[in-house]
């Protein structure tokens, strides 16, 4: 039987569906934005010319990141320092969730707020600087993973996770079996627990693939450098060539407008693997978010 809706309820879909498309359109033209304007005419960008589609295919921005040797020996890095830190990241943060969520476990309350501490108070920059400097951790890519590994935040989503998902049933059945934990552990809890390990993931991969600061301070040899601080040294060597070849008014402005365009480039080619990979983790995403925010 065809159900019917009445005006009001069509009125309050209209209006759901129309807020939704709203908020879509402000979150995907953004990025919609920088994507045409990386390929488009810096003159046209400049005088507003460029809305829906990009005007006067212009690559030069492209060419010019290419070009620059430092960007491949960055991706290479970003890519190893992503992959290693995520695994060591999950190595780390799933078990000791596991840990937390059980009810059985000694001092679980002491522990909790033993890990929830460090979330309120830190030791600052310069203590950090000192503390990494004694570890012999200064110009050692192990800096942008190792200190970093652990995250209570994802542990806390985690453990919400693994508490709402595993029943206690589970376990009890699983130890008359004559179960222990860490079989437990690899043969039921993982297995069921592919959404948080998905969301945990794609946190920690983002995080480590946009990192910058923690780079800017410890790392020095350029084969350790990450693609964000590559592709910093490209807008500041463009910034000061523009800058000491500018020569009157018009250059200066062409010189600007090719800087401006050299951004939007950057943020292109900084994006696009993170782009890519969501799509792949996007349903673990959505449950794993939803599950660690509603219940806990």
């Amino acid at each position: 039987m065809k159900q019917t809706h009445s005006l009001s309820e069509k009125l309050g879909l209209f209006a759901l569906y129309f807020v939704s498309v709203v908020i879509l359109i402000g979150a995907a033209y953004p990025i919609y934005f920088v994507v045409i304007a990386s390929f488009s005419d810096p003159n046209a960008l400049a005088n507003g010319k460029v809305w829906f589609f990009p005007q006067e295919i212009f690559l030069d921005g492209y060419k010019k990141i290419f070009e620059y040797e430092p960007l491949w020996t960055g991706y290479r890095n970003t890519i190893i320092y992503t992959i290693i830190g995520t695994l060591v990241s999950l190595c780390v943060t799933i078990p000791a969730a596991y840990a937390m969520s059980r009810r059985d476990m000694m001092l679980r309350n002491g522990i909790t707020i033993f890990f929830t501490i460090p979330m309120f108070f830190g030791g600052g920059m310069i203590p950090t600087y000192i503390l990494m400097k004694n570890l012999n951790l200064i110009d050692n890519p192990l800096v942008l993973i190792i200190p970093g590994c652990f995250s209570v935040y994802n542990m806390i989503i985690a453990r919400t996770f693994l508490q709402s998902n595993i029943p206690e049933a589970l376990w009890d059945a699983a130890r008359i079996d004559g179960c222990g934990n860490i079989r437990f552990f690899f043969t039921m809890v993982l297995p069921l627990s592919k959404a948080i390990l998905a969301v945990i993931g794609l946190y920690v991969a983002v995080g480590i693939w946009n990192s910058y600061f923690d780079a800017l301070l410890y790392i020095q040899s350029k084969e350790y450098r990450p693609l964000q601080i590559a592709l910093r040294d490209i807008l500041i060597a463009n910034s000061m060539s523009m800058r000491t070849g500018a020569s009157g008014q018009t250059t200066g402005m062409m010189q600007q407008r090719l800087r401006d365009l050299l951004k939007y480039c950057s943020i292109v080619v900084s994006t696009i693997p993170i782009m890519c990979v969501y799509p792949f983790l996007q349903k673990y995403f959505a449950k794993g978010v939803m599950i660690g925010s509603i219940k806990g």
